[in-house]
Order: C-alpha cells, then structure tokens, then sequence
C-alpha cells in the first residue's frame, strides 16, 4: 500500500470519512431535492434540476458530470476500505461492489454520448437498468443501494466489538481502545 493510503486509512482515516461523507450527504442532497421539484412541486422532469443544477442547468444534463462523481464514490470508496475490519468491512466491500456496477452504468452511459450514438433503440443515452426503471427513480435507487451499506459500515466501525476495536488502525471509533488493548 503507497504512503498516502496508508496514512488515508490509519492517522487520516476519521477526517477522510467525515470528508467523504459530506460528498456523499450533498450528492444525496441534489438527488433529493429534484425528486421534491418532481413529486411535491409537480415539475416537469426537465425544470427539475435539483438545487445546483437552477442555477447551472448544464450540470444536470452533464454526463461527464456524473460520471466523474461515480468514479469519485468508486475511488473513494476503494481507497478508504482498508481502513474498515471485520463486520464494517464486509459492509463497505458490499458498497464498493455495487458502486462498481452503478460505475459500469454511467460508464456506458458516457460511452454512448462520446460515440453519439444511443443504445438499445433509445432515442436518448440509456443504461442498462433504465430499461425498466426511469432514470430519476433510477439514481434514487442505486444512490441507495450504495448508501445503506455504507452506512451500515460506518455504524459497525465507529462502535466495533472488542475483537474489531484491537485490529483498528485509526481513530475512528467513538470509544478509544483501552490500555489493555
């Protein structure tokens, strides 16, 4: 393992979290807030934005824009998962596999518009699980099935079990490892 990921997830392991976990809450917070402009507001699909996307619509229709972000929750998640023992990491390794599929979807979906040529018959780039589930549904739901299991993991790996606590090589837990430990 280089240096820096070392450090990453041993001295850095807490900050890099915490900061990782923003990206993600405000990721979710633009997901959510177009979902309220479809659902509550009644907006046409193409007015609901989200909160950034008003006042830069091109961010919203930006491909590269969201593939960047999936390579980023992939990096990140890659990056960080040594940093997780035991039960928390079984979790995160769950998130990192999905978000190398949600990762695969945006990829096609990019290659589709480098190429300019839609796929499967579609008028518009399309993924393969878009087939069946419209793309807003669509981003709620892989944004969750990511989501839960990180959750799940930062739960188990800021409160470990004992056995978890002593091969822990940060300071992520909320109760420090005893003297004994």
């Amino acid at each position: 393992m280089t240096a820096f990921r070392e450090r990453l997830n041993t001295a850095w392991h807490e900050r890099a979290l915490q900061l990782f976990t923003g990206i993600v809450l405000l990721h979710w917070a633009e997901h959510l807030t177009q979902a309220y402009q479809v659902y509550v507001l009644n907006w046409p699909m193409h007015q609901a934005r989200g909160f950034l996307g008003q006042p830069f619509p091109w961010l919203v229709h930006s491909e590269v824009l969201h593939y960047g972000y999936a390579v980023i929750m992939l990096v990140g998640i890659w990056a960080l998962l040594p940093g997780f023992v035991g039960r928390s990491r079984t979790w995160w390794l769950a998130a990192l596999v999905i978000q190398f599929w949600h990762h695969i979807e945006h990829a096609l979906l990019q290659l589709q518009v480098i190429l300019g040529t839609p796929f499967f018959g579609r008028a518009v780039p399309t993924s393969i699980a878009q087939l069946w589930i419209p793309r807003l549904e669509l981003h709620l739901f892989y944004n969750t099935l990511v989501f839960v299991p990180m959750v799940v993991a930062m739960v188990y790996h800021l409160v470990p079990s004992a056995h978890e606590r002593v091969a822990m090589r940060c300071s992520c837990a909320l109760q420090p490892r005893s003297v004994e430990a």
